[in-house]
C-alpha cells in the first residue's frame, strides 16, 4: 500500500512517532493505570507531564526566564480579545500590520476593545508584506500586532520587524517551531496548537513578564494571562490530553535535532516545492517570492478546470486535502515539521506526471 501524506493546513499531521507512543500509552501512562484523558489535572501524574512539556518548550524556543509560558484554550482567535484585554485601556490604541485573512480577523475583534489601526496592508491580493518604511506606526500605540505566517495565502515574514521599544505581538500559529526565534524581540508569541504543536485545542501564548498584571478588570479571568499564569494554566481544568500530545511532539523535536535542524528541512522542502512549481507554466504561486511561506504553500492551475480532476487523482495517489481555502480557491500544501520529505517528493512526482497527461 502507497504511504499517505495529508498536507491539510490544520488539524495539521503529527509525527508518526507521537501517535505510536500515544497509542501505546493510551489506557495506561506511566504505570498509573489510567489514561492521561482520565487524570486529575491536579494529580502529580498529569503535573509531571505538563511541567516536562513546559521545560522541552523552553528549551526549544530558548525562552528567557522573565517570560511566562502559558497553556490555554480557546484557539489564537480567543487570543485576538485576549491580547487587547490584557494590554490596554478602552481609550488605546494599537498598529496592525495585516498580511493576510488571520491579520484581518485579528484587527477586527481587537477593535471591539480599543482603536485597532491598521498600519500596513498590500493594496491589491495578500501576496507580499508592505517595506517596514512603509508602515505608519503610531507615536502613541500600545503594541504592533502581525501574523508572522499567513495559512491561507502563505505569506511568510523571515525576520522579525524593528518596532522599537513598542511590545511585538506574534500570531505564530502556522510557524511556531518551525525554525528558531529570537523570544526576546516579542512581548507575546501566541499560536493555536494544531500546526506544529499538537491536536486543535490548546493555545500557548509566551508573554514577557512586565506585559503581565494590566489587564481590565473586565478581562475575563481565562483570559487574563496573569491569572493563568499565577495558576500554572490551570485556573480552569486545561486541554489536558492535547497539552500531553504537544509534550511528545517537544520531545520528538528535541530527538530531530532542536528546531535549527527542522528549520534546514524546512527550508529544503519549502523549496524544491516551489522550485516545482516555478519551472512548469502549468502551474503557479502568487506570492511574492522573498514572502513565500515555508509551512503552506498555494498553487494554482493554469486552467481552474481541471482542479477536481487533479484533487480526485492526488487523493488516489494518497495525496490528501490539497484543495486550498475556499477564500483564495486553487490549491494549497502545508508542509509543517511532521509532514516528511519523501510526502513533498511525492506530490512533486505527481505534479510533474499529472502535467505531462493534462498540460
Amino acid at each position: 500500500m502507497s504511504p499517505i501524506y495529508n498536507f491539510s493546513a490544520g488539524p495539521a499531521v503529527l509525527p508518526e512517532a507521537v501517535l505510536r507512543e500515544v497509542r501505546d500509552e493510551l489506557l495506561d501512562w506511566g504505570g498509573s493505570g489510567m489514561s492521561v484523558m482520565e487524570m486529575s489535572h491536579r494529580g502529580k501524574e498529569f503535573v509531571s507531564i505538563a511541567e516536562a512539556a513546559e521545560a522541552d518548550l523552553r528549551e526549544l524556543l530558548n525562552v528567557p526566564e522573565d517570560y511566562k509560558v502559558l497553556f490555554l484554550q480557546g484557539g489564537a482567535s480567543g487570543q485576538f480579545s485576549a491580547i487587547p484585554l490584557n494590554l490596554l485601556g478602552e481609550s488605546a490604541s494599537a498598529d496592525y500590520v495585516v498580511t493576510g485573512s488571520w491579520g484581518k480577523k485579528a484587527v477586527k475583534e481587537a477593535g471591539k476593545y480599543v482603536q485597532a489601526r491598521v498600519v500596513a496592508q498590500p493594496a491589491g491580493a495578500f501576496t507580499q508584506i508592505p517595506p517596514r518604511e512603509e508602515w505608519d506606526l503610531s507615536a502613541d500605540a500600545g503594541y504592533v500586532h502581525v501574523t508572522p505566517n499567513e495559512t491561507i495565502e502563505g505569506v511568510e515574514y523571515h525576520d522579525t520587524p524593528d518596532v522599537g521599544d513598542v511590545p511585538l505581538i506574534g500570531d505564530f500559529s502556522s510557524t511556531l517551531l518551525s525554525r528558531p526565534i529570537d523570544v526576546r524581540r516579542w512581548g507575546v508569541i501566541y499560536a493555536g496548537a494544531q500546526k506544529n504543536i499538537g491536536p486543535a485545542g490548546l493555545t500557548i501564548v509566551i508573554v514577557r513578564e512586565d506585559l503581565l498584571g494590566r489587564a481590565r478588570g473586565t478581562c475575563p479571568s481565562v483570559l487574563n494571562w496573569a491569572d493563568q499564569a499565577a495558576a500554572d494554566s490551570m485556573l480552569n481544568t486545561p486541554p489536558c490530553f492535547t497539552w500531553y500530545v504537544a509534550g511528545k511532539v517537544f520531545a520528538w523535536l528535541k530527538a530531530q535535532g532542536g528546531l535549527p535542524a527542522m528549520a534546514a528541512i524546512n527550508e529544503r522542502k519549502a523549496a524544491a516545492l516551489y522550485q516545482a512549481i516555478d519551472s512548469s507554466d502549468f502551474y503557479a504561486n502568487p506570492v511574492d517570492p522573498v514572502a513565500r511561506s515555508w509551512m503552506n504553500v498555494p498553487f494554482t492551475l493554469a486552467n481552474p478546470e481541471l482542479d477536481g480532476e487533479f484533487l480526485a487523482q492526488a487523493k488516489q495517489a494518497g495525496l490528501l486535502t490539497l484543495k486550498g481555502h475556499r477564500s483564495v480557491g486553487g490549491m494549497r500544501a502545508s508542509i509543517y515539521n511532521a509532514m516528511p520529505e519523501a510526502g513533498v517528493q511525492a506530490l512533486i512526482d505527481f505534479m510533474a506526471d499529472f502535467e505531462r497527461r493534462h498540460g
